[in-house]
């Protein structure tokens, strides 16, 4: 029960000394002014060296596609479809566990696209185009042989929870670019969890203040309360919002151990800021009609992706830093059975809309300084499961990046002849995660933060940049 002397004699904080002293709107433009100098300084402090990228939008295909349908041609899995694994291949330790099953073919009309004469199947047509721009990692790998390990490892560097997203590192490392957004943003095709839910987006041991913001781009309101109730003002909504923030405040006084306290109070001032402004960031009315038809809004199976990605632009005109869009969101993307209707369904649902993204960005000058990346946390074995599917493969498989520095039109690294185990240039996520930090400006192994009197940092002390990338 708070009384009135707990209320209005409290330890004085740095933010109560803002309330009382500037009443109102003075200590809000106060206390934006010190946010403003205090981000400016974290921004210079964490640059380790001219970034390439300013922004990073990742592409989650939750689930794990199959990098044998889409980008990593094996024609000796047709030639050996039906037979088991030959000899001198170790069968791998998979999640579903079926020994001894037979090679499957991937009945796929392979292209050459652009000058670079990359190969992409019938399945991303629209991804073709932008191979030029693309540069596809062919040999990555993962600890984690399930779902809940494979997407944690591939969002946090480990596969057991309780280390902070990458996108918490970036926010924590170059701070926020802009004032009325969050700075790390996460958006789902579904009103569902990806697995693992919010922790795939949350800082772990760090500060609270550094996790994602879930928001809904499917929605009318993809930023729920974000409007006025009906009947409230401007006034009144300031009057609740700052009697809200001095119990919230008094609360926090004793209790500094708990980041989720200033990171509550810093949200309710985000938010009120937000009011303001984020309204016209996501409203995808003011696009064209031709943008709108770019990233696929006029057509059912595409409309909820790609009104996800084009989202997402606008976030990163904004000055948001790290975005994050989950394509298949609960594991849709596993195709233990039945892979040609689901893959097929799922690319139709994303191939248009990213190929918009790419292009959308490309002719506006953004892609040079936003680097997209597309992949899920694992592939898919070359042997069948149950007869028309595939189990996990994390010993090899295929993500790609566009833009950020990237150099397009290259492959980077291999699996066997089969796409089951990654054997040139190997990348685990540790050296995927490093690559990203560097492009961004942020060293790996210079980057670090104290918990419990141990410096972290963000690939747990392994993980290099692959240069390639750049080459």
């Amino acid at each position: 029960m708070w009384t009135n002397q707990q209320i209005s004699r409290p330890t004085v904080s740095r933010r109560q000394m803002l309330q009382q002293s500037g009443v109102g709107f003075g200590a809000l433009a106060l206390n934006w002014m010190l946010h403003q100098e205090a981000s400016a300084s974290l921004a210079t402090r964490g640059v380790h060296h001219a970034p390439r990228a300013k922004s990073v939008i990742w592409l989650f295909m939750e689930g794990g596609p199959s990098h044998l349908d889409l980008v990593d041609p094996k024609p000796l899995l047709n030639k050996l479809s039906g037979q088991p694994l030959p000899s001198g291949f170790k069968e791998p330790i998979t999640a579903m566990g079926e020994k001894g099953a037979a090679l499957l073919a991937a009945p796929r009309t392979w292209k050459q696209h652009g000058e670079s004469g990359m190969w992409a199947t019938e399945w991303i047509p629209n991804i073709g185009e932008c191979m030029d721009d693309i540069a596809v990692i062919r040999s990555c790998w993962t600890n984690g042989i399930n779902h809940a390990g494979g997407v944690c490892q591939m969002n946090t560097c480990i596969n057991v929870a309780g280390r902070p997203s990458l996108g918490s590192w970036v926010n924590y490392g170059l701070g926020t670019a802009n004032d009325n957004l969050p700075s790390f943003v996460v958006m789902c095709d579904s009103s569902g969890n990806p697995v693992n839910g919010p922790r795939n987006w949350g800082s772990g041991f760090m500060p609270a203040t550094h996790q994602g913001v879930r928001i809904d781009g499917a929605s009318d309101e993809p930023i729920a309360n974000l409007n006025l109730p009906k009947g409230y003002s401007q006034d009144r909504q300031q009057e609740k919002l700052s009697l809200l923030q001095q119990f919230n405040q008094s609360h926090a006084a004793t209790r500094s151990q708990q980041s989720e306290l200033e990171a509550r109070i810093e949200s309710y001032e985000l938010a009120f800021r937000m009011q303001a402004q984020a309204p016209a960031a996501v409203d995808l009315a003011q696009e064209t009609a031709a943008t709108q038809q770019m990233y696929g809004l006029d057509k059912k199976e595409t409309e909820t992706f790609g009104r996800n990605c084009l989202m997402a632009r606008r976030l990163v005109e904004r000055g948001v830093r790290f975005v994050q869009l989950y394509s298949g969101t609960g594991s849709k993307w596993d195709s233990h059975s039945a892979i040609e209707a689901n893959h097929s369904r799922l690319c139709r649902s994303m191939d248009k809309p990213v190929a918009g993204l790419l292009k959308d960005l490309k002719q506006r000058g953004l892609l040079d300084e936003t680097l997209v990346i597309w992949g899920g946390e694992f592939g898919r074995t070359p042997m069948s499961e149950k007869g028309d599917g595939r189990d996990h493969n994390p010993t090899g498989f295929s993500i790609w990046m566009a833009g950020g520095g990237v150099k397009g039109g290259q492959t980077i690294g291999a699996t066997d002849d089969l796409g089951l185990y990654a054997v040139e240039d190997k990348m685990h996520v540790r050296d995927i995660h490093a690559s990203i930090l560097w492009l961004m400006g942020l060293n790996n192994m210079t980057l670090t933060y104290d918990h419990k009197g141990r410096p972290e940092r963000p690939t747990i002390n392994e993980g290099a940049f692959n240069r390639k990338l750049i080459a």
